[in-house]
């Protein structure tokens, strides 16, 4: 047992990747050498073989088997591009069901891997038993997390004025009300923070509104302050329209919670999250 503790601290959290969102991954071509595989061509037939059983279990495959490319270096200076994959923890418990059972490296791995995932569904279980209050202290430290990251990339893309920015965000998602609009609205005291006036379900809408506009910064490259205000528009409103298709509430007439973040934590209702 100390052997499996000692090795799934060197070898699987050592290779674990974490992204702008916070969320952990694997690259396949180092799970490979972690699961002692010699020969690429070996080992995405495991891979295959993974993918059919999250295909089977009804699972979004493409959600946890995430196809990308490396480039690396040869000699002379040469390049060469290599396939790659980034797998979600899922992934990569279904690899280690799907490998050479005769590996001790590949018992290991599907104990830790299984373990690793349940840990995940137990979380998940426990997010749905928290109060409303709790919620919205889960969901505002990931917009805090996500507004940073965010920032980072309209920085990249060229964004001098942010309030402008989030604006154009705001007005996309709440039918052209700014800020301060969605503030007065509220009934909200001069630059008291709207998010932390927002239920958890408002919270979720802005924080898919603030990962799929960092996301799409970056994909397209979008190197213009016009052209990152635009596509922060045009997020907020997609997710509107997705809102309504569905049938939801649109996010201005969701009830304003009575008190505030900042008047929960002075009552020192403070949550680890």
């Amino acid at each position: 047992m100390n052997y499996i503790k000692k090795y799934n601290e060197k070898t699987f959290e050592s290779i674990k990747h974490i992204n702008e969102y916070g969320n952990e991954y694997w690259f396949a071509r180092e799970l490979m050498v972690a699961l002692e595989y010699t020969k690429w061509s070996n080992f995405i037939g495991v891979i295959h073989k993974a993918e059919n059983a999250c295909k089977l279990s009804n699972n979004n495959v493409d959600e946890h088997f995430s196809d990308v490319g490396k480039t690396i270096n040869m000699p002379k200076g040469a390049t060469k591009t290599i396939d790659d994959y980034e797998l979600s923890r899922y992934a990569c418990y279904l690899i280690a069901q799907n490998g050479d059972p005769r590996k001790k490296s590949i018992a290991i791995a599907q104990t830790y891997f299984a373990i690793q995932t349940r840990k995940q569904e137990i979380s998940e279980l426990e997010y749905s038993q928290l109060s409303e209050d709790e919620k919205r202290f889960f969901q505002r430290k990931l917009t805090k997390k996500g507004n940073y990251s965010l920032n980072q990339a309209a920085k990249n893309a060229g964004v001098k004025n942010f309030d402008r920015f989030h604006n154009f965000g705001y007005k996309g998602l709440y039918n052209g009300e700014t800020a301060d609009d969605i503030a007065k609205r509220k009934g909200l005291r001069y630059r008291e923070d709207i998010l932390d006036n927002m239920g958890s379900e408002e919270l979720a809408a802005n924080l898919f509104r603030i990962t799929q506009t960092e996301s799409k910064l970056k994909r397209e490259n979008i190197k213009t302050e016009s052209g990152a205000n635009k596509a922060h528009y045009m997020i907020g409103k997609n997710i509107r329209e997705v809102i309504e298709k569905n049938g939801g509430t649109m996010p201005e007439n969701l009830p304003t919670p009575i008190k505030s973040l900042k008047e929960l934590e002075k009552e020192n209702k403070l949550l680890k999250y």
